[in-house]
């Protein structure tokens, strides 16, 4: 039995679907550089989007794209202590999108702002975006098990931290 495949939206539709969330997320990765990554992102997608064959995921394919651009600032930041500075919260205002809880996104904003990169946009995809294990792989480029391990290592240091802070 054949699927039905899903049409892909003309490029302003998922541009007007996607660009809120996926700046609210590379803010809380990469702070202050969120919006140059970001710009970076939808030029990949629009350079790219011609090519898709379908479109289902493309919520997932646009934050791989954005995690892969956002894990580059992080690299190459990483020994940089300002770049990993506290984001003020006037920039972690986001929309409410697809019945998002904003209080609880800038709790995790707030307490992931310590984790490792992978880490931190492990427990930021799975917790804030509620996306599946397959996608947050396909984000990171790594294997739904290795995705499942950031997500579950980035938990246990939040609550180690939580701990040796109450």
């Amino acid at each position: 039995m054949m699927q039905a495949v899903t049409s892909i939206p003309p490029f302003e539709s998922f541009y007007c679907e996607h660009a809120d969330p996926v700046l609210g997320y590379l803010r809380r990765l990469v702070g202050q550089q969120a919006e140059d990554v970001w710009q970076e992102t939808f030029l990949k997608a629009l350079r790219g989007y011609d090519r898709l064959e379908h479109g289902e995921h493309l919520r997932a394919w646009v934050f791989t794209i954005a995690t892969r651009a956002a894990m580059d600032v992080l690299r190459g930041t990483a020994r940089d202590d300002a770049a990993r500075a506290d984001v003020d919260v006037a920039l972690l205002e986001v929309p409410d999108h697809d019945g998002f809880d904003q209080a609880a996104f800038e709790e995790i904003a707030y307490l992931t702002h310590d984790l490792p990169p992978k880490e931190r946009a492990a427990v930021v995809l799975r917790y804030a975006y509620d996306l599946h294990y397959a996608e947050i792989a396909e984000a990171l480029g790594s294997s739904e098990e290795a995705a499942r391990a950031a997500a579950s290592s980035g938990v246990r240091r939040l609550r180690r931290s939580h701990e040796r802070d109450a």
